[in-house]
């Protein structure tokens, strides 16, 4: 846990309870003195450090000694246009793309995604949260979706789309937005729109399943 966050965070002093203070008093076993570091969500560049003053076997009571100014970002930009798949999934890699620096996912409403399938950004927002204060992270993934490969590629002419029958993407190749297909990939009419794109694929023979491919090509950027 790289920090927590808290509504009143800046302030003085801070009162923790609950779930929070059963994970870090008996899961994290901090005790008094120890610092911990605090973020509102509102000012989420800002670090607050505050000490552990005492607990009274419900509460912790904490003091701030300190603010600072601490970002933690991604060196690189990566948008990716998510053709959509089963939400599930998209829940389990989510935590993931945002470890590896991911700053924007636009879901793709593509000839082969399910129909049933409905995308819940307040639910995908929760799990970002939380994954933030796992890894340190200081901003969410930008999310946004949009109806059709087409719309998505005339908006973003420098994409390269991932699928079969390009070019091996190299290691080196400059790139800020990616098109991951969905299960089953794309049809005929949505092959064609890519044309005027960079198609790539993996240096591999197998077949990768959309998650794979996400996590891999966030990867490259490292």
């Amino acid at each position: 846990m790289k920090f927590i966050f808290h509504t009143q965070a800046g302030l003085g002093e801070l009162v923790v309870s609950g779930e929070e203070y059963k994970y870090l008093i008996k899961v994290r076993r901090h005790v008094l003195g120890d610092l911990i570091v605090f973020r509102h969500r509102d000012t989420l560049n800002v670090a607050h450090h505050y000490r552990l003053e005492k607990t009274d076997g419900r509460n912790g009571y904490f003091v701030r000694e300190g603010s600072v100014n601490s970002p933690c970002e991604a060196p690189q930009k990566l948008h990716i246009g998510w053709c959509i798949v089963d939400p599930k999934t998209i829940e389990k890699t989510l935590p993931m793309l945002m470890e590896l620096g991911v700053s924007r996912i636009t879901f793709i409403h593509c000839k082969r995604s399910q129909r049933n399938f409905r995308l819940d950004f307040e639910r995908f927002n929760r799990i970002m949260e939380s994954a933030m204060t796992q890894c340190g992270r200081t901003s969410f993934i930008e999310l946004s979706e949009t109806p059709a490969l087409s719309t998505f590629l005339n908006a973003n002419p420098g994409a390269i789309v991932l699928d079969f029958g390009g070019e091996v993407l190299g290691k080196n190749e400059e790139f800020e937005t990616v098109v991951i297909g969905c299960e089953g990939g794309f049809d005929d009419n949505e092959r064609k729109s890519c044309n005027s794109h960079r198609i790539r694929h993996f240096n591999l023979p197998m077949v990768l399943r959309s998650e794979t491919a996400a996590v891999a090509i966030a990867s490259m950027r490292l």
